[in-house]
């Protein structure tokens, strides 16, 4: 059976999906080295779900078991540029890209710049401790705030923010995000989308979630909940039974008084611009109507929220890598099925492939449709042959292998296990990678 060298480059989903399908093959004796740039997999699996989403996590379990494969080699903190992949070119039979889309989408007005003004991936990313984030600071000493964006990311932003610290707790949310929202001053959120409600992207169980909250006012406009007459017959051509649950959810949203903390989900308003001195202060809203087709058209009608920040969480974007041919409006590496245009050999997986869309699930058949064109074009001779040895040229100080990573795992689930939390998440990269190297431990 013939061999066949593959580097992915990225170890989340859609890198470990792409793994498993790839070990299956009949035809190769496959052989894998996977790259993350942090000392840590799984991706936005660990830097992305909500800390009081734990048991969406579970699906580490299976990624585990991937990852365990002999044929398989992980090599964490290791950053992939244009050296690493001139060399991975010579070193594998196939390079995939796994990267995921690494920045966010801009409101594209003025005022977005001053202080308090945020995107909600770099906040995702600290407070689930993320390295690269852990010193970031947000301004959270004013009473409200706004959350541009109806997805599932402003949901868990706006979540999050006003969870309590008993919730926040007992997860394992990392400790300096525990420290800061405890302290937060912030007691009213915003969450604003410019469309309707029929064309929000949340989820149900994430709505359930905060009409659920306790000790929460939850609010929206009778007026806004009222679908346009375009929306009606868009929902009466195509009955939508997840659909009709959201309406359904939105109507339970209850005023309540007493509550100590408030949301106010908005529809058909747009944020135009943000105003402030030295900081963010207020958000002027422009009030929208739909079209035929269903995009939102400024009515010229004004008001004005008084904030004291704005998290913008509109859709991810991914960023170009070395030499691949990149498509800025997308924010995808430019491919047809997975295969990288003009680059023989190379491959992406996931949203630099699609872009940001989706669930955790929805990246299977997406990194099985690109280990199906790399198998394919294997078969047909189409693939460079390997002429350098791959970890020759690794560019790395230190390299995280699998039984350092279980090092590291272990030592944070200990941790946790005092105070009853999932773990305790090491946060700076030089103690991560000392954890990492300590101890013995077996594959």
């Amino acid at each position: 059976m013939s061999h066949l060298r593959v580097a992915v480059v990225g170890a989340g989903p859609s890198g470990l999906y792409a793994c498993e399908e790839l070990l299956k093959s009949t035809d190769f004796e496959v052989h894998i080295d996977l790259y993350d740039a942090l000392p840590t997999p799984y991706g936005l699996v660990r830097y992305g779900v909500a800390p009081d989403h734990q048991k969406i996590k579970n699906v580490t379990a299976v990624f585990e078991k991937i990852m365990r494969d002999p044929r398989l080699h992980f090599h964490g903190n290791v950053l992939v540029g244009q050296k690493e992949l001139d060399w991975m070119r010579g070193a594998y039979h196939a390079v995939l890209f796994t990267v995921g889309a690494q920045t966010d989408r801009r409101l594209g007005i003025p005022g977005e710049d001053l202080e308090g003004s945020y995107s909600a991936t770099d906040f995702v990313a600290w407070y689930n401790g993320h390295p690269d984030y852990q010193d970031r600071q947000f301004l959270l000493d004013q009473p409200a705030v706004a959350v541009v964006g109806v997805g599932n990311v402003a949901i868990d932003v706006a979540r999050i923010l006003l969870a309590g610290h008993e919730r926040l707790a007992k997860t394992d949310i990392a400790d300096h995000a525990l420290e800061g929202l405890k302290n937060s001053a912030v007691r009213e959120v915003h969450i604003l989308a410019r469309r309707g409600p029929l064309q929000a992207a949340f989820t149900n169980p994430e709505l359930r979630e905060l009409v659920e909250m306790e000790d929460l006012s939850f609010e929206i406009r009778a007026e806004e909940l009222l679908l346009d007459p375009f929306s009606q017959a868009a929902l009466a051509a195509e009955p939508d039974k997840a659909i009709s649950k959201r309406l359904e959810l939105l109507a339970q949203a209850t005023v309540r008084p007493e509550a100590s903390k408030r949301l106010v989900l908005r529809f058909l308003v747009s944020p135009l611009e943000v105003e402030g001195s030295t900081r963010v202060e207020k958000l002027v809203l422009g009030r929208n109507r739909l079209s035929e087709k269903l995009s939102a058209q400024d009515t010229g009608e004004r008001e004005t929220l008084e904030i004291g920040a704005l998290f913008r969480s509109i859709g991810y974007k991914g960023r170009p890598l070395a030499d691949l041919p990149f498509d800025e409006g997308k924010g995808v590496i430019t491919n047809e099925g997975g295969r990288v245009a003009g680059q023989p050999g190379v491959y992406v997986a996931g949203w630099i492939k699609r872009g940001p869309s989706g669930v955790i699930g929805t990246n299977k058949p997406c990194a099985k449709e690109s280990v199906h064109a790399i198998l394919s074009d294997a078969l047909a001779g189409k693939l460079p042959v390997p002429t350098l040895e791959a970890l020759e040229h690794l560019v790395a100080h230190e390299r995280v292998d699998f039984a350092g990573w279980k090092r590291l795992d272990d030592h944070e689930v200990n941790l946790g296990k005092d105070s009853g939390r999932p773990r305790i998440k090491v946060v700076e990269r030089a103690a991560m990678l000392k954890h990492s190297s300590e101890e013995v431990a077996t594959r």
